[in-house]
Formats: C-alpha cells, structure tokens, sequence
C-alpha cells in the first residue's frame, strides 16, 4: 500500500519530512495554490511597453547583473560578456627611452612601456627591410660589367643611391649628380642597374644551376611613357571624337547582329516552307501508290511541321485524344489570336470532335497558319524597310548627289530597280536588300510607318504624269 509520503511525493506537496505525519483534506485541495507560488518565484521581470531591448538589457539581466562600466568586445554565445573587473593589481607602466635599430645616429627617444618589458628591442623593428643592393669588385667590374657608356665612378654613384634610397628610382633620378656625370633618364639608370645585378647573379651561380635573372625592358617602359603622355595631352575635342567613333563602332556591331539574325529566321522560315511542301508531295505520291487496305490500329506516323511542334503524349496512363490539339506553351498569345482569325475566316471549328484523322489535320492546318502568319510577317517588314531605302535615295537623288551617276551607280545601275514594282524586285535581287535592312532596325509601332509609307508611295504615282 501506498504511504503518506508517496502520496505527497505524487501531488507534489511540501512538508513530506516526517513519513508518518496524516494527509489532511487542505493538503490535497490547496496542491494547485503552492505550485503557482513556487512558478511565482521564477517568473521574471517584463519589459515595461516603449522601452527598447537594448535599454532594458543595461538594465537587467537573468543574471541580475550590474551593467558593465567599460565595454567588452567579446561574443561568446548569444549574449555578450561583460567585463570583469577585480580587485587585483594593474600592470605597472615606466616612461623609459629606447632606440630604433633602423636609425644609425644613435638617437634616443622615449615612451611608455610595461615594466616587464624593459630592456627589450623595439618590436617595430622587425618591420625595417633592406634591399640587398650587390657589391662588386675592381676585377670583376673589369672583367664583366665594363661599359663604353658608363664610367666606373658613374656606376659607383648609381649603386651608392640605390643602396641609400633603396631603389627608388624617382628619389635616385632625382639626387642624381647630373652636373658631374652625363643627364640619365629613368630608365637608363634602371637599365644600367638590373644589367649589371643580372651578370653578377650568371657570374656568382654556382657551376649547373639555373640562376632567376633579372630582366628590365628599358625600351618598352619608354614606349609606354610615351603613349601615357599623348593620352593625358590630348585635347577635349579628340576626347569627345574617340568616344562618339566608340558609340558608333557599337551601333554598327548592333546592327549587323540583328541582320544577321533577321537573315537566319527569315532562311529557316523559308527552309521550313520548302520542306513542308516536299513532304506533303512525298506524302501524295506514296497515298495514290498505295492499294486501299483497311484501316491500321496503330497511330499513323505524324510529320513534323515547321510552324508549331506538338508534343507526342508517350506516357504511360490513359490520355485524351483532345489533348492532342493543345497548343504548346511555346505559341504566343498573338500567334493564338492570329490562328482563331483565320480559321473564323475559313469557317472552321476552334474545336472540332477530335478524332484521330481530324487531330492530326487540324493540327497540320493551324501549323500551316502559323507558318503562314510569320512568312507574312517577314515579308510585310522588307517592303516596309525597302519602303524606306526607296525614300532615302529619292532624298538624296533630289538633294543633289549627281556624284553617283558619274560613279556608274545612277537610277539605272544596281539601284535601277527603285522605279520598278515591287513584283520585279521579288526576285534575285531580294537577298540583298534583306542584306541591308539592318541600318533600319524595327519599331512597336513599324506597321503604323509601313502604312503611312504605302499612302505616301501612292500618292506620289498618283501625281506622275
């Protein structure tokens, strides 16, 4: 049987010290009142409301800490810890006197440094480098490194700058006894330098090993100079000049992609025209070969048509026959509009009863359409832009440019086709005015000009006598 004890022990009351004390009728009615004291005793302060978290976290804390005095600049976890500050001693701090190893003057200064740390080096010494300028002798300058242009105490003053201004060569050709020797440029004396450090590194390499030389290009750092200085003396009119040639380079390039491109959709379109008519000759032909045989069970074989490509359901499940005559999400919403307005015209159904032979040639018939809408798409726009080289040479014939009938490029010539229909220019000569449509890149609103230029054409052979 359960004790006293294990009872308290279940509805968690307090005062289960002695095991044998009674449970009285207040203990188990008041069980609910003592845990919400002790859940009381932990609940913790809100955030008063207007009060940011920021604030409210100098404030208080789980912790019930006091806000650090000094900042801390350390992240372990979520919260930042702060700083701790004992009762110890501080690090004593001396005003003492050191000296820089890179100074050779022996000059003392003085700064404040830990006590602990006296008597060691400056530590941003190790922050002095020193080029290594090479040293030569009288035999080996004799021997090696003589020049008709250089002079021994010439050579001896260049290496005695590089060494104090640690190849500088700005600084070097600045301090240069130009009074003494001969005037150097820049580039001379680093030319004389980088030789002779090149023939002392072949003269010194130990016999079988392959020594890095250093190379200097005297002539081509003068070419450079001298293309800097032409580009920072030109004037604001040459500035102006280059940047309009650049915009203009970039209009041709422009131009000549999309004439390239104009040229292959309109190559595809017609590809696609001639092939589609050569399969269905092939297909009458093989139709009036064949003996009439009853009807396969099989789904007869569906050309590919150039205007739309309609997917194949291979899938595996049941599919509707309807689904078929989908257009794909590849087809435009104009092309769509376009197709209903000709088979309204036609007086075909939008949705005929899909039966296999109407599918496949409904599909065939509205693939046509598309192809058809694009050929005459593409031929509305090279009468409109040959519209337009017509009335450009009629402008310039008018302005005055008798130069090209003396040239052998008059009305007659290879332009003679301007006063002809546009029915004789269907012919050789269409490949290359398609050639030259791309000067004349295509608006939005390219079929409001095609109209007014067909009005304007007009009305010009209306008033010719």
């Amino acid at each position: 049987m359960a004790t006293g004890a294990d009872v308290r022990d279940i509805l968690e009351l307090g005062g289960g010290d002695s095991e044998n004390t009674p449970i009285s009728k207040k203990d188990i009615i008041n069980s609910d009142k003592k845990k919400s004291k002790k859940s009381t005793e932990t609940l913790t302060f809100k955030r008063p409301e207007g009060m940011h978290r920021e604030v409210y976290a100098l404030l208080y804390s789980d912790k019930k800490d006091a806000p650090p005095l000094l900042p801390s600049d350390t992240t372990q976890g979520y919260r930042t810890v702060k700083a701790k500050l004992g009762c110890k001693k501080v690090r004593p701090w001396k005003w003492m006197p050191f000296t820089n190893p890179a100074r050779k003057d022996g000059a003392i200064f003085f700064h404040w440094r830990r006590l602990a740390d006296e008597g060691k080096d400056y530590p941003f010494a190790r922050f002095n480098k020193t080029v290594q300028v090479p040293v030569y002798s009288e035999q080996e300058y004799q021997m090696y490194l003589h020049d008709d242009g250089w002079t021994k105490a010439e050579t001896d003053h260049l290496f005695d700058l590089c060494k104090r201004f640690d190849l500088r060569f700005i600084v070097i050709h600045d301090r240069y006894d130009h009074q003494q020797f001969r005037k150097r440029s820049v580039e001379g004396l680093k030319e004389r330098y980088y030789s002779i450090c090149a023939k002392l590194t072949k003269i010194r390499a130990p016999s079988g090993s392959d020594p890095k030389l250093p190379v200097f290009d005297a002539g081509h750092e003068r070419r450079r100079k001298e293309q800097l200085e032409r580009l920072y003396n030109r004037t604001p009119e040459q500035v102006a000049e280059e940047e309009y040639l650049i915009q203009e380079l970039r209009k041709i390039e422009m131009r000549k992609k999309e004439r390239e491109k104009k040229t292959q959709d309109l190559q595809k379109l017609i590809t696609a025209a001639d092939n589609t008519t050569e399969m269905r000759r092939a297909e009458r032909k093989a139709a009036k070969k064949k003996l009439p045989q009853k009807k396969e069970t099989e789904k007869p074989a569906v050309p590919e048509t150039a205007g739309i490509k309609f997917p194949d359901f291979k899938s595996a499940g049941v599919t509707l026959r309807s689904q078929r005559m989908k257009l794909p999400s590849s087809v435009g919403q104009k092309k769509i509009k376009a197709i209903e307005q000709m088979l309204t015209e036609l007086g075909v159904d939008l949705n005929p009863m899909p039966t296999e032979e109407i599918v496949h040639m409904f599909n065939e018939l509205r693939s046509d359409l598309v192809l058809l809408y694009e050929l005459k798409q593409a031929y509305a726009n090279c009468e409109y832009e040959l519209q337009m080289l017509r009335h450009r040479y009629e402008a310039l014939a008018k302005a005055g440019t008798n130069s090209l009938a003396s040239d052998g490029f008059g009305i007659d010539g290879q332009m003679g086709t301007v006063g002809t229909s546009s029915e004789e220019i269907k012919g050789e000569g269409k490949d290359q005015f398609i050639d030259v449509v791309g000067a004349a890149p295509l608006t939005p609103n390219s079929r409001k000009r095609r109209e007014s230029a067909s009005s304007c054409s007009s009305v010009k052979k209306l008033k010719k006598p």
